[in-house]
């Protein structure tokens, strides 16, 4: 069984729904067919019944109201089969024709015969508007007019004829005539001039039953089920596709991820976007290459390591094989030389556990410490060493601000002499002879946050730009750009960028002005003494 990944689960959610959405709307359709449509033809039927609705008006505005209509049950059935009646002064005749009183006084008050209008729909009338939509529309005339006073059967009289479907209300509502539901009739305004004085109602069909009907919705049913078919695989295939295309990255991060934990750093996944998806695979790139640069990095700091602890134990172990093979005898020069190497290895092992204490660490012993005055013991120390390479300090803003008023951190005071007697140091090291080192310190931030800021500004050589965010690391020397004739084991700025960052500071390296190096440290006070 294929493994149901992500891709597939939603691929499978999106079918499902799209499946029942279409068996929902297929099933509506045919719902909304069935009750609808004959709604729908009750409405267009009604709209071809505007002579029927003439008759009515002309009747209306005759009689001035509903009164004969709503109690001559017989008249309702004459007007609607076309205003056809008998006899001098019919109503519905003078309704249909206009002239029924003129046409019996014409012919000696003899009976007078009018024509329907469904005849004039057979090419009998004037072309009036008989002519265009008469009952002839709906049910083919007899060879001669048959009148249910002949006892003749017209067609108007089927069952499903659209005759036994229609009535009238008046404008209230109230019934006048015929006897159609009055719930989803179709409505035809009845007007007198610009006001309704009633309505002609068709009822719709009840259902569709008939072999027609059931042929139009199996109709309408094949073609709703053959587009939703075609619809539904359509957003099938656009699914499928969206999902593979959206959930591609998160696969791709999957499988890095994977050659993470294998070890395999150099993995890096395509990024496709803006999207969110597309910031995510940056930023897993982004740590891939972080963890293969510390990787590289942990790789050159072991061997750097290995190296300077090759160095005293190689001179001890020259120095013991010296002494076994009798070349050497035990003395105390050689005593000294091999405590001197046992120093330098124990010194090397300190340096490398300073410079591996966390910035969390908190130092050993916090008192109230001064730390200019730590910084000038340190200046005192190396005071000789400057003089002898001919390297000029400038401590001016020390003693000024020393003459103001004394900084005061709440830390170790061992911890913080050292990170000063180790920049002193890395000038000496680095400057060269003739050169010049400038102390600046100043007290920045408000009276609640204070911060003493102290920089060292070296002279050339300077530091390779590229070198400048590596100069923290352990065992980094910038010698390809500061040549240097001597030197320590590569610890010293590491080793200041713990202590200092261990008593809530920072530290930061840039090019100097005076063309070498500078380092400038931040550490907060807690107030002035």
């Amino acid at each position: 069984m294929p493994r149901l990944t992500l891709s597939r689960k939603i691929f499978l959610a999106l079918g499902t729904l799209l499946v029942a959405m279409l068996l929902i709307f297929n099933g509506l359709s045919v719902f909304g067919l069935q009750t609808g449509l004959g709604s729908y033809a009750a409405e267009i039927e009604i709209r071809r019944m505007d002579w029927l609705a003439q008759l009515l008006q002309k009747h209306y505005a005759a009689h001035g109201d509903w009164k004969t209509l709503k109690e001559d049950r017989q008249a309702w059935q004459r007007l609607r089969l076309g205003g056809f009646g008998f006899g001098e002064g019919n109503p519905f005749a003078d309704a249909a024709t206009g002239s029924a009183g003129s046409a019996a006084g014409a012919n000696g008050g003899r009976p007078v015969r009018l024509l329907p209008p469904w005849y004039l729909g057979r090419g009998h009338g004037d072309g009036g508007d008989g002519a265009r939509n008469g009952p002839a529309d709906f049910a083919p005339p007899p060879f001669f007019p048959l009148s249910p006073f002949f006892g003749g059967m017209n067609p108007r009289e089927a069952v499903d004829s659209i005759y036994r479907r229609l009535g009238v209300v008046d404008a209230a509502g109230l019934p006048v005539a015929g006897a159609p539901p009055l719930d989803g009739a179709a409505r035809l305004p009845l007007r007198q001039g610009n006001r309704t004085v009633g309505y002609l109602l068709l009822a719709p069909l009840e259902g569709i039953g008939d072999e027609a009907g059931r042929a139009f919705l199996a109709r309408q049913s094949r073609f709703l089920v053959i587009t939703g078919m075609a619809g539904l695989v359509l957003a099938l295939v656009l699914s499928w596709f969206l999902a593979r295309r959206w959930f591609a990255p998160i696969d791709d991060l999957a499988d890095g991820a994977l050659n993470i934990a294998g070890g395999r750093l150099s993995t890096r996944v395509p990024v496709r976007g803006s999207d969110e998806l597309a910031v995510l695979g940056r930023t897993f790139n982004s740590m891939a290459e972080r963890l293969d640069t510390i990787e590289a990095s942990r790789r050159a700091w072991l061997s750097d390591v290995a190296h300077e602890l090759r160095t005293p134990l190689a001179a001890m172990r020259a120095e013991i094989e010296a002494l076994q093979d009798g070349v050497r005898t035990f003395d105390d020069r050689t005593a000294l030389r091999l405590h001197r190497q046992v120093m330098r290895l124990g010194q090397l092992v300190d340096d490398l556990r300073s410079s591996m204490r966390e910035a969390a660490e908190t130092p050993a012993a916090l008192t109230t410490t001064f730390p200019l005055a730590l910084l000038n013991d340190a200046l005192a120390m190396t005071r000789d060493r400057f003089a002898q390479r001919r390297i000029q300090v400038d401590r001016d803003a020390v003693d000024a601000l020393a003459a103001q008023r004394q900084p005061v951190v709440h830390g170790d005071a061992r911890r913080l002499h050292q990170v000063f007697a180790n920049l002193l140091e890395n000038t000496l090291s680095y400057t060269d002879a003739g050169g010049s080192l400038e102390i600046g310190a100043r007290i920045e931030g408000s009276s609640d946050a204070q911060t003493l800021l102290l920089r060292f500004d070296d002279s050339a050589p300077g530091v390779r730009e590229d070198e400048l965010p590596r100069l923290f690391e352990r065992l980094f020397r910038g010698e390809a750009s500061r040549n240097r004739d001597l030197g320590g084991s590569g610890l010293g700025l590491s080793i200041c960028r713990a202590i200092v960052e261990a008593h809530g500071g920072s530290v930061d390296a840039a090019a100097s002005t005076a063309g070498g190096l500078r380092i400038t440290i931040t550490l907060p006070l807690m107030g002035a003494a």
